[in-house]
């Protein structure tokens, strides 16, 4: 069971948290609004008061004992910053922290960050995606290069196997799993043989993707 703690409640902040604990998660919360964790002490494993730009009160979380620290604060890129700065020097093991600029990347990275999201952006991008490709039921960006989407299986792939068609050879992408009737079936043999009315989950770098989006 992984540990994490989120430090800051805002939107973000909040389903993340949520999200964790129904994972499986051991969740620990801080932010130093009691407001805003009130209504989550019932779902998180632990919750905690006070401001994370003060060293002792952030060195008490011991915070060298999580699997991962979040950074999730949106409204204040400075506190953000400081927090990123201290949680490394503190030991963190693995620093995620959310950015709502793309300069801001640059600086969070700098001063420790393992990891930056965009939350708004990239759900943006998934949006942008999936509605604007032709047969895009879904779309997930895992980095700037690299994504899994669901698509229908083409018309000219029906029939004909995973083998037959050199699905990684000819496209560059990977065939994961198939998607029928709302259950998900992870290939694993390349003699899949393709059929009408199935959706196929897809990974693959981003100009290998734009290709395969355009096969019919």
């Amino acid at each position: 069971m992984k540990t994490i703690l989120v430090i800051g409640m805002g939107r973000f902040g909040r389903h993340l948290a949520t999200r964790l604990t129904e994972f499986g998660s051991e969740v620990m919360i801080v932010d130093k609004e009691e407001d805003k964790i009130q209504d989550l002490l019932p779902i998180v494993t632990r919750a905690q008061i006070g401001d994370c730009t003060d060293e002792k009160m952030l060195a008490s979380l011991g915070v060298g004992n999580f699997d991962t620290c979040f950074v999730c604060i949106g409204d204040d890129f400075q506190a953000s910053l400081e927090i990123t700065s201290l949680l490394k020097d503190m030991g963190a093991k693995y620093v995620v922290a959310k950015a709502d600029r793309a300069i801001h990347e640059k600086f969070l990275l700098r001063n420790g960050a393992d990891e930056v999201i965009h939350p708004e952006r990239d759900a943006a991008l998934r949006a942008a995606n999936k509605y604007s490709a032709r047969n895009v039921f879904d779309y997930i960006q895992l980095t700037s290069d690299f994504s899994i989407f669901e698509i229908a299986a083409p018309e000219s792939w029906v029939g004909r196997s995973i083998k037959q068609i050199g699905v990684r050879s000819k496209y560059n992408v990977n065939i994961i799993a198939i998607k029928k009737n709302e259950e998900i079936i992870p290939i694993t043999n390349v003699e899949y043989v393709f059929k009408k009315d199935e959706h196929l989950i897809v990974a693959g770098n981003a100009k290998a993707s734009s290709r395969m989006l355009s096969i019919k």
